[in-house]
């Protein structure tokens, strides 16, 4: 092959790397640990999942391009991952929802919370509350969720983009993008 052809084949490979990954490496870190201890696999790929902007603009809350992953093992698709950011009192904190195939939460995680106050929200027992969950579920804050006295907003807010997620996922369920 001549240099062209390699070099071609080079940029191929590694947009393709780019793309499976657009996660910061803090935040990629987390996920995998998370990805390999609640699936108990040493190795899977992320697969970006692309969301038409037809389909994403028939949403409420809009899904980035790199929100939302395929998680395989083995060419075998063994659940989703879904990462974003939410609001808390002065900040935001990153988040990850972990689905098995049939769009059911397996576990939900504060990646990184960035206030003082309020990380109680991070806790696992705290977090247990949103396992089960399905797209057609709705969650009343005090009613479904317990509240945390001094997380109010934070606790508030997890339990905004769980709904937000769940009312998302019916959508592309609707629409076979997953």
């Amino acid at each position: 092959m001549n240099l062209k052809k390699y070099s071609f084949l080079l940029i191929i490979v590694l947009s393709t790397l780019l793309y499976s990954y657009t996660l910061p490496n803090k935040i990629l870190k987390k996920v995998n640990k998370e990805i390999k201890s609640i699936f108990e696999v040493k190795e899977f790929n992320l697969k970006a999942i692309k969301i038409a902007d037809s389909i994403n603009n028939k949403m409420r809350f809009k899904i980035g391009a790199d929100n939302l992953f395929k998680i395989e093992n083995n060419n075998t698709l063994i659940g989703y991952a879904y990462v974003d950011k939410a609001a808390s009192k002065t900040d935001e904190f990153d988040y990850l929802i972990l689905l098995d195939t049939n769009l059911i939460i397996v576990k939900t995680k504060v990646l990184i919370y960035r206030e003082d106050y309020g990380g109680e929200i991070g806790s696992k027992r705290w977090l247990k509350q949103f396992i089960g969950k399905k797209p057609a579920d709705q969650l009343k804050y005090q009613q479904d969720v317990i509240a945390i006295s001094g997380a109010t907003i934070s606790a508030i807010s997890m339990t905004n983009a769980v709904n937000q997620f769940l009312q998302n996922l019916e959508t592309l369920t609707f629409n076979k993008v997953i």
